[in-house]
């Protein structure tokens, strides 16, 4: 006896007719009458009365129908109930560098919620150094940061999620100048040179042997991009995508040759229990960076 044919045998007594309840299980006429016949042998009884047009349980047809029905609903309940149990539930700790609160982030957490409703999420924003720091130090569970100019420390590992590429931002009037022009004729407001990325910029500003004055040195992605939408100077920043500084009229040029970029990961604690915690969250990241990527270049 197959599940699939007590569904059957349900679809006819609902339907009312062997046509009906195959178009309503997906199944030819003829493999509906099939699956009744199987049943029919493994009871030793007949379920339908043939003899009228309209096939009529018999009173054999009558009780198979009922254990039938009891037997389905246990088997969907559990069904559910293995769905349930794959749910997250409790605290997680989550920090976060902050250029992917500006999108990726507020949507994946959306998701996350939705999909796992007894999930408490704390969420924290804060430099990558820092946030791995925190994660070591036991006040964090998980933490989304950029790979390292060094390795990560000791006790830690990464998954990456997806790559950023470093952009100079200049205001609106600067369209018709190369990048290091940009960088030679602006202040630069400067990414903070303590934090992993700020590292990655002075490197390929060295590596270049390009002139610049410091205007100003933030560790705040989108304070930068606003500085320079006042006209205040130039930066160099990572994006997820240059729409997001073109969308504000800035003039968005790509950093180094080739183009330099950072790879952003999501930071565990060797032999901790956030395996779970951070595979469903790396899952939504990485859906709505696909999306997001989607929609920016559509």
């Amino acid at each position: 006896m197959s599940l699939r044919a007590l569904r059957t045998l349900v679809a006819i007594a609902q339907h009312g007719s062997f046509v009906r309840a195959a178009e309503a299980v997906y199944l030819t006429q003829s493999a509906v009458s099939l699956q009744v016949r199987q049943l029919e042998r493994e009871f030793n009884a007949m379920l339908f009365d043939r003899s009228h047009r309209v096939p009529t349980l018999t009173d054999a047809g009558k009780i198979v129908l009922e254990r039938a029905h009891e037997i389905l609903a246990l088997y969907d309940g559990l069904h559910t109930e293995l769905v349930e149990s794959e749910k997250l539930s409790g605290r997680l700790r989550l920090g976060a560098i902050r250029s992917i609160f500006a999108d990726i982030l507020p949507a994946a957490l959306a998701q996350l919620q939705a999909k796992h409703p007894k999930l408490r999420i704390l969420v924290s924003s804060g430099l990558s150094a820092e946030l791995a720091v925190r994660l070591t130090n036991d006040e964090l569970d998980v933490a989304i940061t950029t790979e390292p100019v060094k390795p990560h420390p000791p006790g830690l590992f990464s998954t990456p999620l997806y790559r950023e590429d470093y952009w100079v931002v200049a205001p609106r009037e600067a369209a018709n100048k190369d990048a290091r022009r940009i960088l030679q004729e602006y202040p630069l407001i400067r990414f903070d040179q303590h934090s992993w990325a700020g590292r990655t910029i002075t490197r390929e500003l060295r590596k270049q042997k390009l002139k610049f004055d410091i205007g100003m040195e933030l560790d705040d992605l989108e304070a930068i991009v606003q500085m320079v939408s006042r006209g205040l100077g130039a930066g160099i920043v990572p994006l997820f995508t240059s729409q997001q500084a073109t969308a504000q009229g800035l003039t968005c040029l790509p950093f180094g040759s080739p183009q330099r970029h950072r790879k952003v990961v999501i930071l565990e604690r060797e032999g901790r229990p956030s395996l779970p915690f951070a595979q469903a969250v790396a899952h939504e990241i990485q859906d709505c960076a696909e999306r997001t990527n989607k929609i920016f270049s559509s």
